[in-house]
């Protein structure tokens, strides 16, 4: 069969090397978004690297400069990609993005660079391995496999490819809404993030919200002794502290009532059936008695909502000095799903803590990115075309996640261009990813590639895929 034989050569792409050579030259690009002195590499990435490998399968491609008009924001510019078969046929709007966070190269086991791509037993090392040059990678080999079997992709595909999902993605939503007539397709299908287990196939279909806060307790101008003042000044550590208690229970179940969600439907519960959260050999377990109580792990980080203390300073935590501190304040993280409105995410806690008895803490929404949450429903027709598609491919159990547990700019491609939205991921969660030593699995990487052939082949098979 023609599929079969477009499977077979997306494996003699990764067996015989390709694949490797073309994440090595990309991995040597040190587009780190974080970095202002590495903007001249962003563009590099795009118009270097991207641009022709796209155009030796056909595409039509431009560098486009980012809208964003604040000449001092860290913005990179985008690459739009079309390959345009027939108007008749379906359209599939891809996605990845070029850039990485910083290379922290003085922080990996020694041996490892992060600029250069090295194989290590089933680990492929180098910074965007994991995110997200391995994974745009693995579906352009899939693409490239098709054209070559079936001399055509049958289907009409673009691609959006970005340089500053690490830093917010800014301009993204300005771009796409400036460029939405040619971003119009039927679907949107593209791959970041881990998989729920490293072995087992698996499609997202939104993302979390993630919303960051700051609160703070400032009672006074400066610290004071605490033999001549304890137990006279209030401790802006200590209210801080029983304020930050109220939030959650001592398991973690949050206690905001706005924050619970009201969206974990039949549907969405029916998707998280008998799933379970695997980092892999060398992940962290599920502590089981954290979180929510009457929900499942997986439900939990998938379907409901997590608050988080990421940095709680009070005093001189290097240098304690006996001096009763004058403040307190910590930084919060209220990771959500579709059913929390997120312009009351700040008011509402606001709220439980004057309820409370801690009106003196202040919160305030911090100046680092917001992502709105977002969901398609786990029964769409273009999920169930994709899990049959995957499960043909790997005779497999698909995993399907009504939204990844952590946040992406989602919102803009289902909520601005109006597309469904189907993610499948090619990594798996404890890949290091932002950290020293990120990698990817070179067992997944080959198995992607024959799912993502497989699920290529699909999508040109006329009649066989949904239409609007």
């Amino acid at each position: 069969m023609s599929r079969d034989r477009a499977i077979a050569h997306a494996e003699r792409y990764f067996d015989e090397g390709g694949f490797f050579a073309d994440l090595a030259r990309r991995v040597a690009i040190p587009s780190e978004s974080q970095n202002p002195d590495r903007a001249a590499d962003l563009a590099r990435y795009l118009s270097g690297e991207m641009q022709p490998s796209l155009e030796r399968l056909g595409f039509r491609c431009r560098v486009i400069e980012n809208p964003v008009a604040n000449p001092s924001a860290r913005r990179g510019p985008f690459l739009l990609a079309e390959r345009i078969e027939g108007p008749s046929l379906v359209t599939v709007l891809s996605y990845g993005h070029g850039d990485v966070v910083r290379g922290q190269e003085k922080s990996w086991q020694a041996g490892l660079d992060p600029w250069q791509l090295r194989r290590d037993g089933d680990r492929l090392y180098g910074r965007g391995t994991a995110d997200n040059k391995g994974q745009h990678s693995i579906n352009l080999g899939a693409v490239a496999a098709v054209i070559a079997t079936r001399e055509c992709l049958g289907f009409n595909l673009k691609i959006l490819m970005e340089t500053g999902e690490e830093v917010g993605s800014p301009g993204l939503k300005a771009f796409c809404l400036k460029y939405k007539d040619e971003l119009k397709a039927d679907v949107f299908i593209a791959s970041d993030g881990p998989r729920l287990q490293p072995g087992q196939p698996t499609i997202f279909l939104g993302s979390r919200g993630a919303f960051n806060m700051d609160l703070v307790v400032d009672l006074r101008a400066g610290g004071h002794h605490s033999g001549n003042w304890g137990g006279l000044l209030a401790n802006p550590g200590i209210i801080l502290a029983h304020a930050l208690a109220t939030i959650t229970g001592p398991r973690g179940e949050i206690r905001v009532a706005e924050w619970r969600p009201n969206s974990l439907t039949p549907s969405v519960r029916e998707a998280l059936c008998g799933l379970e959260v695997d980092g892999g050999a060398e992940g962290p377990k599920v502590d089981p008695g954290w979180g929510e109580p009457e929900l499942t792990p997986a439900e939990r980080v998938f379907g409901w909502s997590s608050f988080e203390i990421l940095a709680f300073t009070t005093g001189n935590p290097d240098h304690p000095v006996n001096a009763i501190p004058p403040r307190a304040s910590c930084h919060c993280q209220l990771r959500y799903v579709v059913g929390v409105d997120p312009a009351d995410i700040v008011p509402a806690l606001q709220r439980h803590l004057e309820a409370a008895g801690f009106p003196m803490v202040k919160v305030t929404a911090a100046r680092d990115g917001f992502f709105p949450a977002t969901r398609l429903d786990p029964q769409h027709p273009w999920v169930v075309w994709a899990k049959r598609s995957l499960e043909k491919t790997s005779r497999k159990q698909t995993a399907i996640l009504p939204n990844l547990g952590g946040s992406l700019p989602n919102d803009i491609f289902s909520d601005d261009l109006g597309l469904p939205t189907v993610w499948i991921p090619h990594s798996y969660a404890s890949c290091s990813q932002h950290a020293p030593n990120e990698h990817m699995l070179a067992p997944v990487a080959r198995d992607a590639l024959r799912l993502m052939a497989g699920l290529m082949w699909d999508l040109g098979e006329a009649g066989a895929v949904p239409r609007a």
